[in-house]
């Protein structure tokens, strides 16, 4: 054991011989190369960065503006978004509550035509009329204002045309056929008016 114990010792202080010789000589050999190649190099870095600089800063540059728009273009699309499923949740109930808009008016008939004289039977539609109608509110609904209001076709429409009472009624709404109602701002029915001339 000791043999080979010596024997591995000596092949080892060999190599490490070997190793310092190639290193010596690598390092006298490289003194005169290195010197010659750090000037060039020093030269080509004095000169190369500034040019692959500019390109990179390019590159940069381009890709920034790409990032940026693209971010720019998804936060857009991502407030459009929101923004029609917001509209959409607020208008979903339109189309239900504009058919069940003639039981309103039919209810309203109903509450003047009853007589006096039936009070309770008054009071009791009406106590229906008005849960229904905040029930209604409660959804986005209002009605239009249109009695003694000038014609505006944006929110009327005119039946007919009769003359007017007085000088100040003229071009205005003498008198509501049909009530209009606006749905979250918008309108959701015309009123159907009658104009004085």
């Amino acid at each position: 054991m000791m043999k080979k114990n010596k024997k591995a010792d000596k092949e080892e202080l060999r190599d490490q011989e070997m190793n310092n010789e190639e290193k010596v000589n690598r390092e006298e050999g490289g003194e005169e190369k290195s010197a010659e190649d750090q000037a060039e190099q020093e030269k080509g870095e004095a000169e190369g960065p500034q040019a692959g600089d500019d390109e990179w800063q390019q590159k940069f540059n381009e890709l920034n503006d790409k990032h940026l728009r693209l971010f720019s273009e998804f936060d857009n699309f991502r407030k459009r978004t929101m923004r029609e499923k917001s509209e959409l949740i607020k208008s979903a109930s339109g189309e239900l509550i504009k058919e069940m808009l003639p039981m309103l008016d039919d209810m309203d008939r109903a509450i003047k035509a009853v007589p006096d004289e039936q009070k309770e039977a008054k009071e009791g539609m009406k106590l229906i009329y008005d849960k229904f109608l905040k029930i209604m509110k409660k959804k986005g609904l209002e009605e239009m204002d249109s009695m003694g209001k000038e014609f505006n076709t944006d929110y009327h429409e005119a039946i007919t045309q009769i003359p007017a009472p007085n000088d100040e009624m003229k071009g205005k709404v003498v008198d509501v056929i049909e009530k209009g109602y606006f749905l979250n701002d918008k309108v959701l029915r015309y009123a159907k008016v009658v104009v004085g001339k």
